[in-house]
């Protein structure tokens, strides 16, 4: 009985990771009704900014947030200003394409500069596991990637509801033109609302690169997951990004012990699928 505990356990561990790499496409929709597409291209990118200290430093993955979370920062914060911002009101369409077209750019650009190898950030905490009455192991990296994801989410949480800056973007996101009579300028505030929600990407990106190899074309894969997470959960929601990924994370190792490991990925979006039938807005989306 207990060993079947397993693969429940290590899929809500997982799903941790997973809901941070949705947190950020959820933000972004939640808060400009745009789905970023470069979302796993900027996520890979941090995991190569991460490499790159890590091999000239000889630091650990983590310690690595303090150069590479200001980095990608800095990146959102100009894309949105130069890139996005002269799209928002021409619908979606637009935006889609520029964002396409970003992660186009960002794949090919990372192709060229770090090659087509299998990357991976290597810790000891990648090997290394806890025994759970001596009846199966959990990888320490899994606890890591869920108490990192519980953290990020968590302090976004304090963030839109305790500080100005918050307020500021849960304005811009409920009403443009209140928010424009009370002296804030939308277009600023989405800047550093993507340069937030690049964080969140950068975050996961470090995670995956600890825990999995990773790719130039890995942030297809990614993307694929994080639209899994947020539909599951309800665009927009971040309390619903977080369950969406312990779902997907537990249908996917519960699904895999159950049909085979073969198939964890098919198990993973079965739950996907009947989600969108009884629920089409996810689980806490708002209608």
């Amino acid at each position: 009985m207990l060993t079947s505990l397993e693969p429940l356990i290590n899929g809500i561990l997982l799903g941790g990771l997973y809901a941070v790499i949705g947190i950020g496409l959820s933000m972004i929709f939640g808060i400009m009704r745009q789905v970023n597409l470069a979302h796993g291209e900027l996520m890979i990118l941090a995991s190569y900014f991460s490499l790159v200290f890590l091999q000239l430093l000889g630091i650990h993955p983590l310690v690595t947030f303090l150069f590479v979370l200001p980095a990608i920062f800095i990146l959102g914060y100009l894309i949105q200003t130069f890139l996005f911002n002269w799209v928002l009101e021409k619908g979606m369409e637009p935006y889609l394409m520029i964002s396409f077209g970003l992660s186009i750019i960002l794949q090919n650009a990372m192709l060229l500069l770090f090659t087509p190898d299998a990357r991976t950030l290597q810790t000891s905490l990648a090997i290394k596991s806890i025994n759970v009455f001596n009846l199966f192991y959990v990888p320490v990296i899994y606890l890591v990637d869920f108490v990192v994801g519980f953290l990020v989410l968590g302090l976004l949480h304090l963030i839109m509801k305790k500080t100005y800056l918050g307020w500021a973007i849960r304005a811009a996101s409920d009403n443009l033109t209140a928010a424009r009579l009370m002296g804030i300028n939308p277009k600023r505030v989405y800047a550093l609302a993507m340069g937030i929600a690049v964080i969140t990407a950068a975050i996961s990106g470090v995670l995956v690169g600890m825990t999995f190899t990773f790719y130039p074309h890995s942030g297809t894969q990614y993307l694929i997951i994080a639209f899994g997470v947020v539909i599951i959960g309800g665009l927009g929601s971040l309390p619903g990004t977080f369950l969406g990924g312990l779902i997907l994370g537990v249908s996917q190792l519960v699904g895999g012990r159950i049909i085979g490991p073969g198939l964890q990925l098919l198990s993973g979006y079965i739950i996907l699928l009947i989600v969108l039938t009884i629920r089409p807005q996810g689980i806490l989306g708002r209608k």
